[in-house]
């Protein structure tokens, strides 16, 4: 498992390295402006339905329900199971388009009331969310392909689509000259990037045999079961995109560039959020439903832990980065252009609190696998609205006083309840533990954790005044480029350096 995690996690690292030069030219060019702003919404406003739609309840609902299928039934029933729900999903989201496309000003409006104050903004915005609203199908249909592809372990074509999708918007933002705005060659590159990433899914699971074939949509029993199962996941994923809309509600209603603030160090948290936990728990769901299928429970709960000790041990020098260094990570990557030294310095403060939920977040995937591929989508969906509701409270008691850094800090929040009341519920349940290997090695990581700290604390207090005094960086914009590249080396050679003496004590005890 461990292999087809990190199989997964290299193609999710690389996409997020292309993404991250897209975010350096989008930053230079595109700024932290009203443009900026105009066009995160449109970027944010399809990314919420997908998450609700497809990346959150369908691939949570259709991944067991296709390999219990499969596995009981056969490969024959697994592909009418598939042709079926894919005629269903292109029925709705053609629906879903068709409406979004006649109420996209009803739709900013409710997303970001702030820009009616900004008649021009808000023109823009549903400008541009009308370009990038088409996407939502594409990737919705992509979504479930690659749900077919991860329960027959095909892991690469899903996990690679996401750096087309950053590569065409690069593409848009190189050729701005020639569109009307910056906003809008981002746009375009969205739209362009669903095509990609949908023609790339679908070849690969024709060639893999898992492709759908159209045909009229049934109502059979496994059709009802899955849709049984979908309900509580479409809940649960639109509770967690609650709480985003609120947070894009709120920020349309600060100063100018919250919004951008926001995104950018959503963009930074969400590199170890999809790079470990993501991919953890993509790898994870359909081996536990496979073996939980097969009666071997004591196998489907190995997994879990397997997957769990993985995450906690990539996201770990994230977490310290995030809180101790984020000021010096927000200027190095983004500060240039129109992203000046005001804006990193938000969006420095926003990644730190958002790293205060930074496990919780990337264990949450790995934490409800064992309700999911179990087929209870119920269970879950009580903590995640729990969890939401209290991430929703913190942000309007929060907005005043810490602007986009307190929406930052409540989702952070938030995600902690979530992933605790999951684990106190799949305890009870009868359906989680965690086992002796992974409490030694969170011992382990936790130590090199700390060393990892000191290495930062040290370097952050000692290395800019060294590196003024290089003639070739005392005034340079690289000089905290070249700090945080020397921080992060040694930082993690001594990260890795205590995790493998750690790891070799343990092995030898045992």
């Amino acid at each position: 498992m461990r292999k087809q995690i990190s199989r997964v996690a290299s193609w999710t690292m690389l996409s997020r390295v292309v993404g991250f030069v897209r975010d350096i030219i989008m930053a230079a060019v595109l700024g932290a402006g009203p443009v900026a702003d105009a066009f995160l919404i449109a970027f944010r406003l399809p990314n919420h339905f997908r998450a609700i739609f497809a990346e959150g309840a369908m691939s949570t609902a259709y991944v067991p329900a296709y390999s219990r299928v499969r596995t009981q039934e056969g490969p024959d029933a697994a592909r009418r199971f598939a042709d079926s729900v894919f005629a269903w999903q292109l029925l709705a989201q053609g629906v879903l388009l068709a409406a979004a496309l006649l109420a996209t000003p009803w739709l900013i409006t409710l997303l970001a009331p702030g820009f009616q104050d900004d008649p021009a903004k808000f023109a823009l915005a549903t400008e541009l969310t009308r370009i990038t609203f088409p996407s939502l199908l594409l990737i919705s249909c992509m979504t479930l392909l690659s749900g077919s592809l991860n329960a027959v372990e095909k892991f690469a074509a899903a996990a690679a689509a996401p750096v087309l999708m950053n590569l065409c918007m690069i593409a848009g933002l190189l050729a701005w000259r020639w569109f009307p705005t910056v906003g809008h060659a981002a746009a375009w590159g969205v739209l362009a990037s669903g095509l990609a990433q949908f023609g790339l899914v679908w070849w690969a699971a024709t060639r893999a045999g898992v492709g759908p074939r159209l045909r009229t949509p049934l109502l059979d029993a496994d059709t009802r079961r899955f849709f049984r199962a979908l309900g509580p996941a479409v809940i649960g994923s639109m509770g967690v995109q609650v709480a985003m809309f609120a947070d894009t509600i709120i920020a349309s209603f600060l100063s100018d560039g919250a919004l951008a603030a926001l995104y950018y160090a959503d963009r930074i948290n969400q590199l170890p959020i999809g790079v470990i936990g993501i991919a953890a728990g993509t790898v994870v769901l359909p081996q536990m439903a496979k073996k939980l299928a097969e009666g071997d429970e004591a196998g489907a709960r190995a997994a879990q832990n397997r997957a769990m000790e993985f995450t906690l041990l990539l996201a770990a020098p994230c977490v310290v980065a995030f809180v101790m260094i984020p000021d010096l990570i927000m200027t190095a990557l983004f500060q240039r252009g129109k992203f000046d030294a005001m804006a990193a310095a938000a969006a420095g403060g926003t990644l730190a609190a958002y790293a205060i939920g930074l496990v919780a977040f990337v264990l949450i995937r790995s934490a409800v696998a064992c309700f999911y591929a179990r087929g209870d989508t119920r269970t879950p969906l009580y903590a995640s609205l729990t969890g939401i509701a209290i991430n929703v409270a913190l942000k309007v008691a929060l907005m005043g006083p810490l602007a986009q850094v307190g929406l930052a800090l409540a989702t952070s929040v938030g995600a902690w309840v979530n992933v605790g009341l999951v684990i106190v519920l799949a305890r009870r349940k009868g359906y989680f533990a965690l086992d002796a290997r992974f409490r030694r090695s969170a011992a382990v990581i936790a130590l090199a954790a700390l060393g990892l700290g000191l290495v930062l604390w040290a370097g952050n207090a000692w290395l800019p005044g060294l590196l003024r005094q290089t003639a070739a960086l005392r005034a340079s914009a690289l000089q905290p480029v070249v700090q945080l590249a020397l921080m992060a080396a040694a930082g993690g050679a001594v990260y890795l350096g205590v995790v493998w003496l750690g790891l070799r004590a343990r092995r030898r005890a045992a």
